[in-house]
């Protein structure tokens, strides 16, 4: 085997001619021609490289090694855009960069990389450091039968390492500039810009490609998808973002990719997941359906991205999809769990309709929808994490946001989601699911002073006392099982004569026997009978604080 791997890498062979004919091969690599490119040409903006940027290439080349500012950054540097994230290639090991940063991490398997962390909690940013990697034919990597998973242990030795597809599970031998630029992807992300020289290093004829707007693949598409079927996805992206623009995809970049979108599969799901984020929320998120219809690739990439594309038409996540266009285009943040409420809006509000309209109660109606929706459409990825809880707060906010007295809406503003939830209930009002004046309401609400928060709240209950009181009725209820069969009856309250929980439990509470007494209706803080989520307990001098954006 190393004998084998040997006599390929030397170009040795038992017959002459197979010789010749790898000989020829190697002169073939597509390393390009460097080309120097200075500021005049290039046209970029120094102003628009980040500070931190500067900071770590200044650091790495003052400790001796090479640096420069790479990939997107430097494509939508030439075109007038301002970055959104910037990275940073070099010569210095992972280890070495580590070593020159305070706060600096490595991280990744596959990849081996570095994140240089600058300021701390929501303000923080983080400048992603790879080191040049060598050029490397995948025929010549050592070959594992299974993926990441089931190859987990027979991987943990090996630098490269393919899979029985060729994707690349292991690229971490290090090389010099020349074959870092021959394995990226397209040529337009393939260029090193040195902020301190202003010059941009270009192997692959970036920059004309930038000029003539062209997306094309460095090498053969079909290789350089199979090596890693993620590139079809990032092809979309960037398709989306530069349509703008007028960029187009070179015809034989284009052509391989509805084919081998099946190589999806052997991706881990996880990534997919970080991929079909990336997708939508890089500010273009309505332009990157309408590449995915173009391309063929409107199905099959991933389940919750499928129900992206189907319903993208449809009132309330279109102006979703909008709305989040908008905040990242202003600069402003977008938040995971906000987005994929949206998209899972749908699912839960039907659910959440029928088991009301079979007479259950209020929230635990809306938990088992929720509970529906995570295990139909997201399963173990992110439904039981972080992101999820998020995403359950978001929606349980919804029936809350009904209670307008009380200490219900000083806990309700309280909550540190708030601001999610309420721009998801603007945005329901914006389509008619609500009645805009609620929305209305609480913004006004959100950002009043304790006087005005008290007059509003006492003026929604003066007119909850003018609507008409309808008597309580007790209702039956089948409860059904997964196999349809009936559990028995069990008597139970209505809405209105149920409180509402946040507990996130499917069971019933049982029917009360005493009916709790009302506060006469004449003082002047008094509750609203039926609100029981008080949460902390807003009591009658809360110090309600004003939420901040997701």
């Amino acid at each position: 085997m190393i004998k084998k791997f040997i006599d390929k890498l030397f170009g040795k062979s038992g017959s002459t001619g197979s010789a010749a004919s790898e000989s020829k091969r190697i002169k073939k690599l597509p390393f390009g021609k460097r080309q120097d490119v200075g500021p005049k040409e290039h046209g970029i903006d120094p102003k628009l490289v980040d500070d931190r940027a500067m900071d770590v290439v200044r650091t790495l080349k003052q400790a001796g090694f090479e640096a420069y500012v790479v990939g997107g950054a430097v494509r939508d540097l030439l075109v007038g855009l301002r970055p959104k994230d910037f990275d940073v290639a070099t010569d210095a090991t992972p280890e070495q960069v580590k070593s020159l940063f305070r706060r600096a991490f490595i991280i990744g398997r596959r990849f081996r990389i570095v994140h240089v962390i600058y300021g701390r909690g929501r303000e923080h940013e983080v400048i992603e450091v790879s080191t040049f990697r060598a050029h490397l034919d995948s025929s010549l990597a050592e070959q594992v039968g299974g993926n990441e998973r089931t190859s987990k242990s027979e991987l943990a030795g090996m630098k490269h390492a393919v899979d029985s597809s060729g994707r690349v599970l292991r690229d971490n031998v290090w090389g010099p500039l020349e074959e870092d630029a021959a394995r990226r992807d397209f040529t337009i992300n393939a260029m090193y810009y040195d902020p301190e020289t202003q010059i941009v290093v270009d192997y692959h004829n970036g920059i004309r490609d930038a000029k003539k707007k062209i997306i094309r693949m460095i090498g053969s598409p079909a290789v350089r998808y199979r090596e890693d079927p993620v590139r079809i996805i990032r092809a979309v992206r960037f398709g989306a973002k530069l349509s703008a623009l007028g960029f187009k995809f070179e015809d034989k970049t284009a052509a391989p990719l509805r084919e081998m979108s099946s190589l999806l599969a052997d991706v881990p799901q996880s990534r997919l997941f970080d991929e079909m984020l990336k997708l939508l929320q890089t500010g273009h998120s309505l332009a990157s359906v309408e590449q995915l219809k173009t391309l063929g690739l409107a199905t099959g990439i991933y389940p919750l991205l499928d129900v992206v594309v189907e319903a993208a038409h449809e009132p309330f996540l279109n102006l979703a999809l909008k709305d989040t266009d908008r905040r990242v285009g202003e600069g402003k943040p977008v938040a995971p769990s906000f987005l994929l409420s949206c998209i899972l809006w749908s699912d839960v509000r039907d659910g959440w309709a029928r088991r009301r309209k079979r007479g259950e109660h209020l929230m635990p109606a809306l938990q088992d929808a929720i509970d529906d929706a995570f295990n139909a459409k997201i399963g173990d990825v992110s439904g039981r994490g972080k992101l999820g809880a998020d995403m359950r707060e978001i929606w349980t906010m919804q029936p809350r946001f009904e209670k307008r007295v009380g200490s219900s809406p000083y806990s309700l503003l309280e909550q540190p989601r708030f601001r999610a939830g309420f721009d998801f209930l603007r945005l329901r009002a914006q389509t008619d699911e609500v009645d805009m004046a609620l929305a209305e309401w609480w913004e006004k609400f959100s950002t009043a002073y304790d006087d005005e928060r008290h007059a509003m709240i006492e003026e929604a209950r003066q007119e909850q006392l003018q609507k008409p009181q309808h008597p309580r009725t007790r209702v039956k209820r089948q409860d059904t099982e997964a196999d349809g069969s009936s559990a028995g009856p069990s008597s139970v309250r209505t809405e209105a004569d149920q409180p509402e929980t946040s507990s996130g439990q499917g069971d019933m509470a049982p029917a009360r026997k005493r009916r709790r007494r009302r506060k006469p209706a004449n003082r002047a803080n008094a509750t609203d009978p039926g609100s029981a989520d008080g949460g902390a307990g807003g009591g009658d001098q809360p110090s309600p604080g004003v939420a901040t954006n997701p």
